[in-house]
């Protein structure tokens, strides 16, 4: 099992270079070149997600990202490190406020707690395999998986 951290400032430019970071170790894990467009493009908007409620709650704290190649699955996951309660209402209602804040394509709606919010969490669930929201006190996780060879080429 390998897996690179990479942690970021929440700046809009640093995306990109997580998104790359990603496909490459993607690739490097042994997904399908058919996925690594979705793998890209899960990661970009998981990672537009927290530098948004980043600079909006906490922007000095750094937006983690962890690739990690499992047994025959590779995993992403990307962790708004704002603590709940520093966003305002806290929790998964915090999403909407980045809406109704006029953050440029914010597309976040209010859900149910606990559940995630909005289109881009709609667009994360129709790219990765496997999805998976969690909220803690350390702040908020997207988890995304998609199968691989894990030959960690």
């Amino acid at each position: 099992m390998a897996t690179v951290e990479l942690t970021f400032t929440a700046l809009p430019a640093h995306v990109r270079t997580a998104r790359l970071v990603a496909t490459a170790v993607a690739r490097r894990s042994g997904v399908d070149e058919s996925l690594l467009d979705e793998v890209r493009l899960a990661v970009g908007e998981a990672c537009s997600r927290a530098v948004e409620g980043h600079q909006l709650y906490c922007p000095a704290e750094p937006v983690r990202l962890s690739l990690t190649d499992l047994a025959g699955r590779f995993e992403v996951e990307v962790t708004d490190t704002c603590a709940p309660g520093a966003r305002g209402s806290g929790g998964p209602g915090a999403v909407a406020e980045l809406a109704g804040a006029g953050l440029a394509g914010s597309t976040a709606a209010p859900v149910e707690p606990g559940v995630g919010a909005g289109l881009g969490i709609a667009v994360i669930e129709g790219l990765a395999d496997d999805v998976q929201i969690s909220e803690t006190a350390a702040g908020t996780s997207i988890r995304m998986s998609w199968p691989s060879t894990g030959t960690g080429r």
